[in-house]
């Protein structure tokens, strides 16, 4: 097995909705916020290859909105989905799977692309698609706390594309490569855990965006059940921290990967660094 991190882009949000009812004092002294309040982010994607398979993990924002859409996202720098996938080493035709975390449109909209007539097509025409049968049934149906992250034009071509594998389950995708759904995001967030050699790897995702979402307190307003958010996450840090897990962060701009430490405060950030670092080590 080999696997790989690569930056599609960074955007920004809004800081107060990032860190929901943490106050801006004590937020900003960890990710600093420009005049308008926002924030930077990465959009990180994983690649995984292994027995065969090259598995993608969610696959960005993509193009088949107008400028007004992403007016506010700020998009800036990053390495872009094909572009990045290409310095991992593959192509978008080497792709045989796709993880979709969830549906939120930074996610799952590169998957597809618009076509001159008015249609899509497929980024990665050999890949199947995996997602929670969960998170797709909810934001098939959508509602309206969340209309503006379910964009119909995302949804649609998966459906279409008769290569969509539902998840109802935690359970294997592949020998190494767990897949874990969680719920207080958004229902039915499905989130990899790879084992390589004698450690786990847990792609954090939108359950832990940044290492400063690490604090079972420090959680996003975009959080459909902020209690359920602290439960999962408590469960799951104590697991890690007892097991040596590593964490990789989907959306911090300054850490791919950290291992955890035992504080009087709580489990918190351990040793920091890319993860190209720690699978050498």
């Amino acid at each position: 097995m080999k696997f790989s991190l690569f930056n599609i882009t960074n955007f920004r949000v809004d800081g107060g909705a990032m860190f929901g009812v943490i106050p801006k004092a004590l937020w900003s002294r960890q990710a600093p916020s420009d005049e308008n309040n926002t924030v930077v982010l990465s959009l990180r994607s994983l690649v995984i290859e292994t027995d065969g398979r090259i598995i993608l993990v969610d696959a960005g924002w993509g193009d088949k909105q107008d400028e007004k859409f992403f007016r506010h996202a700020y998009l800036h720098d990053g390495d872009g989905l094909v572009s990045g996938l290409a310095q991992c080493g593959y192509s978008p035709e080497d792709v045989t799977d796709v993880i979709i975390t969830h549906m939120h449109a930074d996610h799952c909209g590169g998957c597809f692309v618009n076509t001159p007539g008015g249609g899509t097509t497929a980024v990665f025409p050999n890949a199947s698609y995996h997602m929670s049968r969960e998170q797709w049934e909810w934001a098939s149906d959508s509602n309206l706390r969340e209309e503006d992250a379910f964009l119909k034009e995302n949804i649609r071509p998966f459906s279409d594309s008769g290569r969509l594998n539902l998840i109802e389950e935690n359970g294997e995708l592949c020998p190494g490569v767990m897949l874990k759904l969680f719920y207080g995001h958004t229902p039915g967030l499905m989130l990899p855990v790879i084992r390589y050699g004698n450690r786990r790897f847990i792609y954090a995702g939108d359950l832990m965006p940044t290492t400063a979402h690490i604090p079972l307190l420090w959680n996003m307003a975009y959080d459909l059940l902020p209690l359920v958010t602290i439960a999962e996450k408590q469960e799951i840090l104590e697991e890690a921290l007892h097991d040596n897990d590593l964490l990789i962060f989907q959306h911090d701009p300054q850490t791919e990967c950290c291992g955890l430490s035992e504080t009087p405060k709580g489990i918190r950030a351990g040793v920091r660094g890319r993860l190209s670092d720690f699978l050498q080590a």
